[in-house]
């Protein structure tokens, strides 16, 4: 059970932050598991409960390493992550619903971030078939979360068939709804947990819509 992060969850990722090297992570890694990893995991399990009887869906947690032929001179990554995915090739590619620390704050709820093109034409295809139960879904998704549904957009938008479809149509990747929080007392403690599960619960809704255009 999630028990709630720490200042010093904080001090790691600021200390990463700032001595992104293999001595300092080493004289350190006590802390990276006692007070990131460990305490990331147990979140993950946490809201990964709704989806124990949803088959098809994943819980990843991230390493804090990176790939080192990619990154070769930055060893670590700044922040953590823990996501609700299905099984593909490249996560970026499907929806998303997760929960990250960075030093900054935390972020959690729905992202898709890139997803394939053919993807996004099944999408429109299918909302054009059926407007009213996609649009009824996103204004639901909105009240009950208290937040907008953004995306990056196109710079010469698709033709839509109405103009209430217009604003999804031009959808081209980064579609989101997110909840951020700065570091401040809110963000110690068991009731961020809460906050990040009952978000996600709300959101599964528009995650199992995208979903049949994300694999």
């Amino acid at each position: 059970m999630f028990e709630g992060f720490s200042p010093e969850t904080v001090d790691f990722r600021w200390g990463i932050r700032m001595n992104n090297n293999r001595d300092w992570f080493l004289e350190h890694k006590k802390d990276y598991v006692s007070y990131l990893y460990e305490p990331m995991k147990a979140l993950g399990k946490d809201l990964f409960q709704p989806f124990m009887d949803k088959p098809g869906n994943l819980l990843k947690v991230s390493r804090i390493y990176r790939d080192a032929r990619m990154h070769h001179d930055i060893p670590y990554k700044e922040s953590l992550w823990v996501c609700i995915r299905k099984d593909v090739e490249w996560w970026a590619e499907a929806p998303c619903l997760f929960f990250e620390i960075c030093p900054e704050g935390v972020s959690y709820g729905l992202i898709w971030w890139k997803p394939k093109v053919s993807a996004l034409e099944d999408f429109r295809r299918a909302i054009a078939a059926k407007p009213k139960e996609f649009l009824d879904l996103v204004k639901k998704t909105e009240k009950a979360t208290g937040l907008p549904i953004s995306a990056a957009l196109y710079k010469r938008p698709k033709e839509s068939p109405s103009a209430d479809l217009a604003p999804y149509f031009a959808w081209k990747g980064n579609i989101a709804c997110v909840a951020e929080e700065p570091v401040c007392d809110e963000m110690f403690g068991p009731d961020l947990g809460k906050r990040a599960g009952e978000l996600i619960e709300k959101l599964i809704p528009l995650y199992e819509y995208l979903c049949q255009f994300g694999q």
